[in-house]
């Protein structure tokens, strides 16, 4: 979120908000401990913010809005979310190929936690979470770049 420009819709306390109802709808979860809550959280966060940058997209091809000219400024700030779908779709690639990196990458960055409490939760060592981390990182952009 810290990303996102300023008058973005959803704000981080939202999004917290949101993901906290769709926690408590899933009754059948058995949470084994505080980190596997936060790595299931993280998922819930992916997905409540890509599914609002898809409501959103129809802005990016000009949904009825003003007509404005583009500067840097303006590319800058309305980038993240436009390319938060782009990581979605580039995400479910990935899931494909190795589906650990995309947990990895949506406990640390989705879900802010500490390649720790990332390790914790896959039951992984923290080497391999950095390494995982690194790794998808890479592809990411590689990826992110060719389209």
């Amino acid at each position: 979120m810290r990303g996102e420009r300023g008058e973005h819709t959803l704000q981080p306390s939202a999004l917290v908000n949101e993901a906290y109802i769709r926690l408590l709808d899933v009754k059948r979860i058995q949470w084994q401990n505080r980190v596997h809550f936060f790595a299931m959280a993280s998922r819930v966060m992916r997905r409540i913010l890509v599914e609002s940058a898809r409501a959103r997209k129809f802005q990016k091809r000009g949904g009825g809005a003003e007509m404005v000219s583009l500067d840097d400024t303006f590319v800058v700030a309305t980038a993240p979310g436009q390319d938060l779908v782009a990581l979605d779709d580039a995400l479910n690639t990935l899931t494909e190929m190795d589906p650990r990196k995309v947990q990895v990458v949506e406990m640390r960055f989705f879900g802010g936690l500490s390649a720790e409490e990332t390790a914790e939760a896959l039951h992984v060592s923290i080497g391999t979470v950095m390494r995982d981390w690194r790794l998808a990182k890479v592809w990411l952009l590689r990826e992110l770049s060719a389209r």
